[in-house]
């Protein structure tokens, strides 16, 4: 939708009227509107990919960092990976109008509880193109309205992606306001200001952005501002396990939000998977930060500070740390991590539950990649984003994460005086 000259107010107050038609909009209309999205996303990859180009041009002439340039490349692999995406969305259930309770308050009283849309979603997210398919797949299939704004470096690869994705949207019957493209940045404190229409804000993006979003709006605002994840090295660990899940949540894709920062390792086994773990990361160019301890077993390790136990590095590097037992791993990882994403690798089930229990975080994992993190690998159909609040919805945030619910209550002449002055009473019964 070409907004032209009208304000971002006139943007979110149009998306808030069309949000109560497209929440009345069957499942039907909805898959199919996403089944014309992967059509017209498949049928345009060459120009998508020919506008995509613009942008890392323009990204290498500004001489933007490589973790940035490789989030907004959007090729052949991406598009068909978030076309993948579309396609499982439809096979979803449909998140909207589920009865999650059924209740009977007296004989001819029923009240349900029932899901509905969110309303009007704002989704501002930097650097990643994929991100605005998913996020509209995402909408689309739960109900709601989009108001979205996109990095300023993507604007060529968003306004193609927008275009395609509106226009087969309006084609399957959507109500023109199911979705909305801001591009300059002057805009975002608009958007943040139209608490009157807007439901939610989603930040997406660095961890000073994301606070900034925060603290700026009247609008809830659902995200996370740090991505600092761990894995942990038990004593019980299997060392075979350890090293390439600890590779593979570093270097699989180092920008991710998920991807480890801080290995911290018990000291019974510091001699055993240390040199193989070093080894295997120099391999792969990865700049290990150690304390004196890990120096006396690793040599050529840069010196560790205290700065290091918060970085969200987002790229390839990462801090280690050796401890003495399972609560002091528990302690840091709940002094500096992020509540996103943190892992234990152990054999000894009771140190493993023990971990997910204390732990105050998100996605707690054992034996396994926190790159695990995601709301397509989860079966979510792709996320919005992740949550490391515990308000709604936390960790990745997929269809479920974008209703919220209603009660509907049948009665037939019920009035509450009958029981406040004692000529009737309540008969709670749970049904169906």
């Amino acid at each position: 939708m070409d907004k032209g000259m009208n304000s971002v107010r006139e943007v979110a107050e149009a998306a808030k009227r069309d949000s109560f038609h497209l929440a009345a909009v069957s499942e039907d209309v909805r898959d199919d509107a996403l089944r014309r999205v992967a059509i017209a996303l498949d049928e345009s990859h060459g120009a998508i990919i020919a506008e995509n180009e613009k942008d890392l041009v323009a990204a290498h002439a500004d001489d933007l960092p490589e973790p940035i340039v490789k989030r907004l490349k959007f090729g052949e692999d991406k598009i068909g990976d978030v076309i993948a995406g579309i396609h499982d969305l439809v096979h979803l259930p449909d998140p909207v109008g589920r009865t999650l309770s059924r209740r009977q308050l007296d004989e001819g009283l029923i009240l349900e509880q029932i899901t509905c849309p969110i309303g009007v979603i704002g989704v501002i997210f930097e650097s990643r193109p994929d991100a605005l398919v998913q996020i509209a797949s995402l909408c689309i299939k739960s109900g709601n309205c989009a108001v979205l704004k996109g990095g300023s470096e993507a604007k060529h690869t968003n306004r193609i992606l927008f275009e395609k994705i509106h226009a087969a949207g309006m084609s399957a019957g959507l109500p023109e306001g199911f979705l909305s493209l801001l591009e300059s940045r002057e805009e975002i404190a608009g958007l943040l200001g139209c608490h009157e229409y807007v439901d939610l804000v989603i930040p997406r993006g660095s961890n000073a952005f994301v606070r900034h979003i925060m603290n700026s709006s009247e609008i809830p605002v659902m995200g996370h501002a740090d991505g600092v994840c761990h894995v942990y090295v038990d004593k019980a660990a299997d060392i075979a396990k350890a090293v390439p899940i600890i590779r593979d949540s570093k270097v699989q894709y180092a920008a991710a939000c998920n991807a480890v920062e801080t290995v911290l390792v018990h000291s019974d086994v510091a001699e055993s998977l240390l040199p193989p773990l070093e080894k295997e990361l120099r391999e792969r160019e990865v700049v290990v930060r150690g304390t004196d301890r890990v120096a006396q077993i690793i040599a050529g390790v840069d010196a560790a500070s205290e700065d290091d136990w918060t970085m969200e590095y987002l790229d390839f590097i990462v801090s280690v740390n050796i401890v003495d037992d399972l609560g002091e791993a528990i302690d840091h990882i709940n002094t500096y991590g992020s509540h996103h994403t943190d892992c234990i690798i152990t054999e000894d089930a009771v140190a493993a539950e023990r971990f997910m229990e204390l732990v105050d975080s998100a996605g707690v994992y054992q034996n396994c990649s926190t790159r695990f993190a995601d709301g397509f690998r989860y079966g979510l159909g792709a996320e919005v984003g992740i949550s490391t609040g515990k308000l709604h919805a936390r960790g990745p945030v997929g269809l479920d994460g974008l209703t919220t619910y209603k009660y509907r209550l049948y009665g037939g002449g019920h009035i509450v005086a009958d029981y406040a002055e004692g000529r009737r009473s309540f008969c709670f019964k749970e049904l169906q």
